[in-house]
């Protein structure tokens, strides 16, 4: 898949008849693609009219694609640049992050509602998430729809948090580091790359324009020039809609399953619910722009 799709691309409105099927799943969001085999090179058309999908059904899921960690990669560079998780160095393949959790490897911090790597200035796009190891029950990710939980808000909450800014930060993975001399340092390494950035805390969607909820209880640590009794609670109502359940989708997964989402309209939530079985997945991140 050498297809530089992304470096073309204009705008992503799909036009005509789909070269695949769309299944819609749920109310607010997600769907499943049939009929499109990703090990197979995608035409420049196919790619706008899948990223359309996902951008219009915020979650798109393709099940027995079996694909392979280069496959992984190949389909995912389609998208742009892709993340090298600055907390988990992988090895032989940077850009993927490997979610292997077991009973000696609890869940660390993924049964926490969050948008993919809001500490960074560009945090990500679209994350792509490949189910290869599931236990027999458990183990299921939701998502949440935040422009249906934007639009769920007051005319008069949406005025008071209109133009409001956050400060946000990777604190979550800040347990990863003891208080020895040597993790300290690299700590601070990781703040000198990671400056707390401020984004808004409603963000516009650049494809289609619509405003979603851009805070989330994992990486958002408070609202600008709001007194921290003002900008708790203002976060406690705002955290509290993706929890809404009209506006969430649940996948039961399977193996060989692949799952597209996008950051910039959604947050999701990975289920604690299976520990001490095992659960493997292989996940990458494509490079998003600067919130607005």
């Amino acid at each position: 898949m050498n297809i530089n799709v992304a470096a073309e691309r204009t705008d992503v409105v799909s036009k005509g008849p789909l070269p695949f099927e769309v299944e819609r799943l749920g109310a607010r969001l997600g769907a499943e693609i049939h009929g499109l085999d990703l090990k197979k090179d995608m035409d420049p058309l196919t790619f706008r009219a899948f990223e359309a999908t996902l951008i219009e059904h915020k979650v798109v899921v393709l099940r027995n694609q079996d694909l392979s960690t280069e496959q992984h990669i190949a389909i995912s560079r389609l998208f742009g640049e892709l993340e090298v998780h600055p907390m988990r160095p992988q090895g032989e393949f940077p850009e993927i992050l490997v979610l292997d959790n077991h009973k000696d490897n609890p869940v660390l911090s993924t049964d926490v509602w969050h948008s993919d790597t809001t500490f960074r200035k560009n945090p990500t796009r679209y994350t792509i998430l490949r189910c290869q190891i599931m236990p027999k029950v458990g183990g299921d990710t939701l998502w949440a729809d935040m422009e249906a939980a934007y639009d769920g808000l007051s005319g008069v909450f949406k005025k008071m948090i209109d133009g409001l800014r956050a400060v946000h930060d990777f604190k979550n993975f800040r347990v990863l580091y003891t208080r020895s001399d040597e993790d300290q340092a690299t700590l601070r390494k990781m703040e000198e790359l990671f400056p707390n950035p401020s984004h808004p805390v409603v963000r516009t969607h650049p494809a289609n324009g619509r405003k979603s909820i851009y805070v989330n209880p994992q990486f958002t640590l408070h609202i600008e020039g709001l007194e921290p009794a003002e900008s708790q609670a203002i976060l406690d109502v705002l955290y509290a809609q993706a929890q809404v359940p009209e506006y969430q989708f649940r996948l039961r997964w399977t193996p060989g399953a692949i799952v597209f989402w996008d950051n910039r309209s959604t947050q999701h939530y990975a289920a604690n619910d299976y520990y001490p079985e095992r659960r493997r997945m292989e996940r990458t991140a494509v490079v998003g722009d600067v919130p607005v």
